[in-house]
């Protein structure tokens, strides 16, 4: 199984990735709906990869990335942003953030488990 742990505050987008990703029998997925919520789940579940809404209240996902990033158990772990800021300058700084990828909201439930394998 290759675990993915999606992040997003909003409760319909997380269960339309929940059921989207399921469509892949091999993804197995993990959701939570806050950058700190993520920091210690990742760190204690190890996922190969993170999807992590850009957007949230409280600790959004750059600061999100930054804590992930500053934990040894989750440094390496490839995190992908999910938002609708998908500008090429909004994706060259995300990027420059340390972000493996960007993959724009709204995303189609068909295809966001091919396109969430890219980044393993």
């Amino acid at each position: 199984m290759i675990s993915i742990l999606y992040v997003d505050d909003d409760d319909d987008i997380r269960e339309i990735a929940d059921i989207a990703l399921s469509l892949d029998p091999e993804l197995e997925v993990r959701l939570c709906a806050s950058g700190k919520d993520a920091v210690a789940i990742a760190a204690a579940w190890q996922p190969a990869l993170i999807l992590l809404d850009f957007m949230m209240p409280g600790m959004d996902g750059p600061a999100t990335l930054h804590a992930l990033r500053n934990q040894a158990e989750t440094r390496n772990i490839p995190i992908v942003f999910i938002t609708a800021r998908s500008s090429q300058r909004d994706i060259a700084t995300l990027l420059a953030l340390g972000a493996a990828g960007v993959l724009a909201k709204p995303f189609d439930p068909m295809t966001l488990a091919a396109e969430a394998r890219q980044f393993l």
